[in-house]
């Protein structure tokens, strides 16, 4: 009952947004467009389609919500105009009563909150669909934030879950697009994105790792973990004072050079993927303050480490070779890596892949540089590789994703940022390292270890190998008698053969002369 209660709300919310147009065009069935028309007789929409699916998605709570955040990602499924009024979606849910953090905060680690925190702040400072945060003090004086599992929220998103599955194979079977938008899925990946976010200790895990691949770059500061108050339902970490990054205006008055600060954005981002290949896929404004304070001024401080992303040296050097052949506005190169890479059907035409790919980019190239998006670049591409039955790796899609984020922010602080000059060179220094005498050298001291182990056992073996060699031969030449005896006998068995069919074919003339 409560599944069908909640069908019909959707029903209602979907009407009353008009999100159903946005399939009525091309649905298969010709009974269902004309119920569709009976039912919408006398509905006025003014507002555009992204505009009225982003508010039914809020309507419809914060799973929903979550679930238009992920589909924003998948700019090689969605139109433009739907995939960026998605992106504009916020986690604006109320907070749960302070009670409740209290309980599971006990819960969890099994004591009173007082024998826990000096002093617990109960009204929380920040509230989203998944997990809300509060203040706290812990005993010694150290302050802390506390970030708390909304309670009740696995039954909830696997009851919503279960109702997406549900429509996106209604969507695959009834809309002639259905196919193409992979909704089953789409919902799949959002199920894997929920589920890693349920685990605040995995969100731990990811913030420490961060933590430490960013230590010696000083551009970034990311909190540390309090590892005894860690659990999936909450965890602890150090506080973070700073000013959220789309206060620009105070930055300015407290002395911050913003120009300085969006060039700073990218180079994180470059060296969160191509260096590391782990990366912070949530950099929107809400997850990233500036400090002010004297000791750490001007750096990013990095928040909420449920949504990770990780490259392969594979999937580095895939992307920094394509990066580097476009900014050489290298087509056919482009058209090669995909071939190459495996996503391209192999009977693809490198010339037609080419064209293609030159026909998406050369607008872009014409522009100044100031004005070309890289993250825009690579979203034409995915969408000209779909055209070619191109299967678009997912920890690419969220890569994308990041750096229309990452982009979007250091336009936001320095309009005239020129994303280009600032990743050209680092990519060609990282290229130069990966296949020059300094790549080598790094390579061969990662191996090191192994090396070390191998080496002592290299003279045994020799003397092992030459010492059977002998034996090694003798077997080779009984093989090889094996080998010509069977010949033989094959040769033998088939010769008796064809005598047999040349004697029964002899028999069967004779009986038909007589």
């Amino acid at each position: 009952m409560r599944r069908l209660l909640r069908l019909i709300f959707i029903a209602v919310t979907v009407l009353r947004y008009g999100v159903d147009e946005l399939a009525l065009s091309s649905l298969r069935q010709p009974w269902l467009r004309v119920l569709s028309r009976i039912i919408t007789i006398g509905r006025r929409l003014d507002a555009p389609r992204g505009v009225r699916l982003r508010l039914a998605l809020e309507r419809l709570g914060p799973i929903f919500v979550k679930f238009g955040q992920v589909l924003s990602t998948r700019r090689d499924l969605l139109p433009p105009d739907v995939a960026d009024e998605l992106a504009r979606l916020q986690d604006r849910v109320p907070p749960f009563p302070p009670e409740a953090s209290v309980r599971i905060i006990e819960r969890a680690f099994g004591r009173p909150i007082d024998a826990i925190f000096e002093s617990f702040e109960r009204e929380p400072v920040a509230s989203a669909s998944i997990a809300q945060v509060h203040f706290a003090t812990l005993k010694g004086g150290r302050e802390v934030a506390v970030k708390v599992l909304r309670p009740g929220m696995l039954k909830v998103i696997d009851e919503d879950l279960a109702l997406l599955r549900t429509l996106a194979g209604w969507v695959e079977r009834l809309w002639a697009d259905g196919k193409r938008l992979k909704p089953r899925e789409v919902v799949a990946e959002f199920d894997k994105y929920l589920h890693d976010e349920l685990d605040l200790v995995r969100e731990a895990a990811n913030a420490a790792q961060l933590r430490r691949n960013m230590e010696g770059l000083g551009l970034v500061i990311v909190p540390e973990m309090v590892w005894d108050l860690c659990s999936e339902q909450v965890i602890v970490m150090e506080r973070m004072k700073g000013v959220p990054i789309s206060q620009v205006d105070r930055l300015r008055e407290a002395g911050v050079d913003i120009k300085k600060l969006a060039r700073d954005g990218v180079t994180i981002f470059f060296t969160q993927v191509f260096r590391d290949g782990f990366f912070h896929a949530d950099m929107h404004p809400g997850n990233i303050q500036v400090s002010i304070d004297p000791q750490t001024f001007g750096r990013y401080i990095a928040l909420d480490f449920g949504i990770i992303g990780t490259l392969t040296e594979y999937d580095k050097d895939y992307l920094a070779q394509n990066f580097i052949a476009f900014f050489r506005r290298d087509y056919k190169r482009v058209a090669e890596l995909h071939l190459e890479s495996g996503w391209v059907p192999p009977g693809t035409r490198v010339d037609e892949l080419e064209g293609a790919i030159r026909a998406c980019c050369e607008p872009h190239f014409d522009r100044p540089l100031r004005d070309i998006s890289l993250g825009q670049v690579l979203m034409r591409l995915f969408q000209t590789s779909r055209r070619f039955n191109v299967e678009i790796q997912p920890q690419l899609v969220l890569l994308q994703k990041t750096l229309l984020n990452v982009e979007g922010l250091g336009r936001q602080l320095d309009p005239d940022l020129d994303l280009w000059s600032t990743a050209k060179p680092f990519l060609e220094r990282w290229m130069n390292e990966q296949v020059g005498w300094r790549g080598f050298r790094d390579r061969l001291v990662r191996e090191a270890p192994r090396y070390a182990r191998w080496l002592p056992e290299m003279p045994r073996l020799a003397h092992q190998a030459l010492t059977e060699l002998p034996a090694i031969r003798l077997r080779l030449e009984e093989l090889a008698q094996e080998r010509r005896r069977s010949n033989r006998l094959m040769a033998w068995v088939g010769a008796a053969a064809g005598g047999l069919a040349l004697l029964s074919l002899a028999q069967l003339v004779l009986q038909l002369l007589r």
